[in-house]
């Protein structure tokens, strides 16, 4: 998986495997607006209110529903930073997965055709 469209073509799957620190920097070139921070893969969306904010949090509801991968959610007025990473790697100590980068290049998306 080298770019977004690669991505956004994936599903996230059960069985995953922790990707290594050189596959991490591989797929952050691919949703490059998402930024390592603490192990997780970290974006904040910025909008002009909080409707919109809350629009944008009711569409990647379904997203996050349809490929059972569930960040972590920050939500404020103007602003929505979504954090992934897989709970389930590393023998349940954490890591990321290729889920949290499909996740990523999907929520890329739907900001960039709904509220950029």
């Amino acid at each position: 998986m080298s770019n977004a469209a690669d991505l956004l073509k994936q599903k996230c799957c059960h069985q995953v495997t922790a990707l290594n620190a050189e596959e991490i920097a591989q797929r952050l070139q691919a949703v490059s607006t998402w930024k390592l921070q603490d192990g997780k893969i970290v974006r904040e969306f910025t909008f002009p209110d909080y409707y919109d904010t809350l629009a944008f949090v009711n569409a990647i509801a379904y997203v996050i529903h349809a490929e059972d991968h569930h960040p972590e959610l920050v939500i404020t007025y103007n602003r929505c930073i979504v954090k992934f990473n897989t709970h389930s790697v590393n023998e349940g100590k954490g890591g990321l997965s290729d889920n949290d980068f499909i996740c990523a290049a999907k929520l890329n998306a739907v900001y960039e055709r709904s509220f950029a």
